[in-house]
């Protein structure tokens, strides 16, 4: 059993005796340290303190001795398996502890009277009570009353590591844990290494002001006179390569565009699109496999000699045109048609593309009938599409025209390159024919229209004319057709007409235009309708750019040979 000091209640654990103490005789026993002013709660001395001391707060041993103290430890440690060993036994003493420069710390004071006490062979909480009891017993009941008082000055709780002090044993048990948490992270050997170096700091506060110097230093770099426009430059350096990221991207695929538009993709030519062609035909059943069959043979077969097949060929074209213009004239004062040409449409091999390819052999019929070009071209027939290529790349290995050929890598065949006006003009020189190109590089005209190229297409039929004071009406010429070529389409021009109002009408056949189409002229029934498709007037050419390759003759060997030199910077006749 455990007896009470002061009172004499007995009680069965150690624990219940402090809670006994806390709650029957240590309430309201806060007294202050720097004035006799006892009997008052722990927020009232607070309050006291801050009023009536405000200038010995940072003087007295309860604010000043805030520092954690190594040598406290063992205190702490005594504290927490006795807490009642650091209660104030007088307030003099702290009184006298403040008002002294030279005296021991607080701690050090209450380890002393702890050790004092201890001494005596008692308790410090019972030689105070014994002490009581003897005064009580002397003085009667009137120092009974002042004892009622006087006790709360033996029972304050002082912090032994700051000195604060507290009315009851909890309240500081409480406080003391809160410098021992530190202390035992500490003993816990907690690591933090900073984020920006190696540097490994003891505590959080340590490593958050190790932190703050890097960011200062960052600060004051970044403030450097000059590193706003380093910056603007490194920003302007990374837009600029962004920029030229963009525009490679869009030529490159601009290039790709190009390249599949003008059949330079590498998909194949005219052998892989007819074969495509003729199978989807199959799989549609539009065609049975022995039709498949014999025409992928005559297909080869083409390839193999390098004429074409004939079956995309019309001939009589020019025949049936000046036997209508002699018996339905109209209001048409002259037409001038060019030499017998026959007609070539696009077949499923070419179709899309060879429409260059087409027109010159358009060109090469007419030739062939002319005794004047009968010299260059001994037994020469209407080569096929892959033969035309060939013959094109061999002008380019010649020497002619070395940036068009660059242009399409000096390769043709086995792909569907488009061609222009230079191919032809390459491909009718190394033949040794002499081409002229007309460049009308821009309209002339009101809406857009080309007038002078007209009146050049009337100037060249008009030369190659009869001698006569009177022409007739109808004037058969023996002068090859002329190639025409605009952005994205060629035709070939085989005649012109001049109205009685003095307009002039271009009479062209076109590789667009279906067999059945062109074979409504042999028909008389069906002529004037065909005649209206081959008619163009100026409001119907309004391209901006339009070039023309016409055959004036022969060339010699040493003509050709000038005019190899003369093709390594090809420049053609620019009107206006």
């Amino acid at each position: 059993m455990l007896t009470c000091d002061i009172c004499g209640e007995e009680l069965l654990l150690e624990e219940d005796l402090k809670t006994h103490l806390l709650l029957s005789h240590l309430e309201n026993t806060m007294d202050c340290p720097l004035c006799s002013l006892s009997g008052v709660s722990y927020d009232e001395l607070g309050l006291h303190i801050n009023t009536a001391h405000p200038d010995k707060q940072n003087t007295s041993p309860i604010r000043a001795n805030h520092q954690t103290n190594p040598s406290t430890n063992s205190d702490l440690t005594k504290y927490l398996s006795s807490p009642e060993l650091f209660m104030s036994s007088d307030c003099s003493g702290l009184d006298s502890e403040n008002s002294s420069t030279s005296s021991p710390s607080p701690v050090r004071s209450k380890a002393c009277a702890s050790s004092h006490t201890r001494s005596s062979g008692l308790s410090p909480l019972r030689q105070k009570t014994q002490g009581k009891k003897l005064n009580s017993e002397a003085t009667g009941g009137a120092d009974k009353k002042k004892r009622m008082s006087s006790p709360h000055k033996e029972r304050r709780f002082v912090c032994p590591v700051c000195a604060c002090v507290y009315s009851d044993s909890f309240s500081l048990q409480e406080h003391v844990e809160l410098h021992l948490d530190p202390a035992q992270k500490t003993q816990g050997q907690s690591q933090f290494q900073c984020p920006m170096c190696s540097v490994v700091c003891s505590n959080s506060f340590t490593l958050q002001e190790h932190v703050e110097l890097h960011l200062d230093h960052e600060a004051s770099v970044n403030a450097s006179p000059g590193s706003d426009l380093k910056l603007a430059r490194r920003l302007q350096e990374e837009e600029e390569q962004r920029r030229r990221e963009e525009e490679a991207r869009l030529e490159k695929e601009q290039f790709k565009k190009l390249q599949k538009e003008f059949g330079l993709d590498g998909t194949g030519g005219y052998r892989k699109q007819m074969e495509q062609r003729l199978e989807r035909a199959v799989a549609r059943g539009l065609m049975d496999p022995a039709e498949f069959h014999c025409k992928r043979a005559e297909m080869m077969e083409s390839l193999a000699t390098g004429r074409d097949d004939g079956q995309t060929r019309t001939r009589g074209v020019l025949k049936a045109l000046s036997e209508h213009f002699q018996s339905e004239g109209g209001d048409c004062v002259h037409v001038w048609l060019c030499g017998d040409t026959d007609h070539f449409c696009s077949s499923d091999g070419d179709r899309g593309w060879g429409c260059g390819y087409r027109n010159f052999q358009m060109l090469l019929s007419s030739l062939l009938r002319l005794d004047q070009y009968t010299a260059v071209l001994p037994d020469m027939a209407v080569p096929s599409l892959p033969r035309v290529q060939r013959l094109i790349e061999e002008a380019w290995s010649e020497g002619l025209d070395p940036h068009g050929a660059s242009h399409f890598n000096h390769r043709l065949q086995g792909t569907r390159a488009w061609i222009g006006a230079t191919e032809i003009y390459s491909l009718l020189t190394s033949l040794r024919v002499r081409a002229r190109i007309v460049d009308f590089h821009q309209p002339t005209g009101p809406g857009d229209t080309h007038p002078r190229l007209f009146e050049w297409v009337r100037q060249y039929f008009h030369l190659g004319q009869n001698s006569g004071r009177l022409p007739p009406r109808i004037i058969h010429t023996k002068l090859p057709p002329l190639y025409l070529q605009h952005q994205g389409h060629s035709r070939t021009v085989v005649g012109l007409e001049q109205r009685r109002s003095g307009a002039l009408c271009l009479l062209m056949l076109d590789p667009g235009s279906s067999s059945s189409d062109v074979r409504r002229v042999l028909s008389p029934d069906s002529v004037s309708v065909a005649l209206r498709q081959m008619r163009k007037f100026p409001s119907g050419l309004k391209h901006r750019q339009y070039q023309l390759v016409a055959a004036e003759g022969v060339l010699s060997e040493q003509d050709k040979q000038i005019r190899l030199l003369n093709s390594k910077a090809l420049r053609a006749e620019r009107i206006p």
